[in-house]
């Protein structure tokens, strides 16, 4: 069953108008869905069977999303991501205050620590940084939110999974393939949020109210056991790739999924942390904050289905090609736009590889190009106010709606030049 371009294109416009009305997200997809199905031509029956087929196209992208909950349980629940973050803070010092808030919330955020969850860890002692060096609370959040994204796009998370599933490329080669453009991010978060560090309000004592007795009633690992987890991943992770680089014919042999990394590293930084009685705990924790992630996926299998069975890819591959505009431009413009319809990384990236894959490797890009450009243009606006991440992020740093929304221009651009670089990349360059 083919559907028509236009009808798969009014089904996705449908889901998104339902979440910017804030109705549920899975619900909004799947509606979509079925109207797409519906309005093209498909009977009740055939409906059912692209919205099933659509679910089932997600399942490989679910288990591993399942298993980064173990990671991202353990990374939170033991305290293992605020030793590694005060560790950092604390070692560059006051006179590097910026770099080292931007940098712990990146390190935090690419061990496997969600991005939101990530500036709450790091709130507390930018605060306390920032009253301390007279660095306004604008300038402490885009350092934390600049940093996040440039982990966030080299972290083991939902999204980069969804990407590199999408596209049918291993975990590992987009994170590697997303590194120089996190670099990148990171660098802009430093400038920018150091020139506009004496604008908008200071740090007062009421914002470090009651932060130093929640300080005392923590109980942290050791720094060294906390980095067992995510070096042992990084490390397993990266076994196939570097026997590739070194043609090293054994590891070459080697490729262990995600699906095997994520929890064994989980369980064995436990261990080393002493904390292997809570590991149920942990992992409760952890896929409870993977459900909602796991229900996107789902309806996002859905509208992608329509999208893949429709005429609208090849339509789209026309259009562009007819203008003379770089078919290059469809990866990051594609993770920008859906990204910013759902205010959200992972259901940016899961709409735009679900919708737009076949179209982009039309243009004879690689699945990892598409996949690093796509996955990078999910940072760019991601951080709007119909999305959880904008008000976690303004409740984090005390902050109302009008201060917070100032800070959207300085996260866009640091965004903006992560997806760049890896356009210029991964889109220009590696086509040349």
């Amino acid at each position: 069953m083919v559907l028509t371009w236009w009808s798969a294109l009014l089904g996705l416009i449908l889901a998104i108008i339902l979440i910017l009305k804030k109705l549920n997200p899975v619900y909004s997809l799947i509606l979509g869905a079925i109207l797409a199905c519906l309005i093209g031509g498909a009977s009740l029956t055939q409906t059912i069977n692209i919205l099933v087929a659509g679910g089932q196209s997600v399942m490989g992208t679910i288990l591993r999303v399942l298993a980064a909950g173990m990671l991202a349980g353990v990374m939170m629940e033991s305290g293992a991501a605020n030793i590694i973050a005060k560790t950092i803070v604390n070692k560059l010092g006051d006179k590097l205050a910026i770099f080292a808030l931007a940098l712990a919330t990146m390190v935090i955020t690419a061990v496997g620590v969600f991005i939101p969850v990530a500036v709450l860890i790091v709130a507390p002692i930018a605060l306390e940084v920032g009253q301390r060096m007279h660095i306004s609370k604008l300038a402490l959040l885009v350092a934390l939110s600049g940093g996040g994204k440039a982990g966030n796009i080299i972290s083991p998370n939902p999204n980069i999974i969804a990407a590199a599933k999408g596209f049918k490329v291993t975990l590992s080669q987009l994170m590697i393939a997303d590194f120089i453009p996190a670099l990148v991010a990171l660098l802009v978060t430093v400038i920018v949020a150091s020139l506009i560090k004496g604008k908008g309000s200071a740090v007062t004592n009421q914002d470090l109210a009651g932060l130093a007795a929640e300080d005392n009633a923590e109980s942290l690992p050791s720094l060294a056991s906390a980095l067992v987890t995510p070096i042992l991943a990084i490390l397993l992770l990266l076994i196939n790739p570097i026997g590739s680089i070194f043609n090293l014919t054994l590891l070459t042999k080697i490729n262990l999924d995600a699906m095997y990394v994520l929890p064994i590293a989980s369980i064995v930084g436990a261990l080393a942390m002493k904390q292997g009685k809570k590991l149920r705990d942990y992992a409760q924790a952890g896929i409870g904050r993977m459900t909602d992630v796991v229900l996107i996926l789902i309806g996002a299998g859905a509208i992608g289905a329509t999208i893949t069975n429709s005429t609208l890819p090849k339509l789209i591959i026309m259009l562009i090609k007819s203008s003379g505009i770089s078919g290059v431009f469809l990866a990051p413009i594609s993770g920008i736009l859906m990204a910013a319809a759902s205010a959200s990384t992972s259901t940016g990236v899961i709409l735009a590889t679900g919708s737009f894959t076949k179209a982009i490797l039309g243009f004879g890009i690689s699945p990892l190009a598409g996949a690093a450009m796509v996955h990078t243009g999910a940072i760019v606006i991601d951080h709007l106010p119909q999305g959880n991440y904008f008000h976690v992020t303004a409740n984090a740093m005390n902050m109302d709606i009008k201060e917070r929304s100032k800070a959207i221009g300085y996260e866009t651009i640091v965004g903006l030049s992560a997806t760049i670089v890896a356009t210029v990349l991964y889109g220009f360059i590696h086509l040349m």
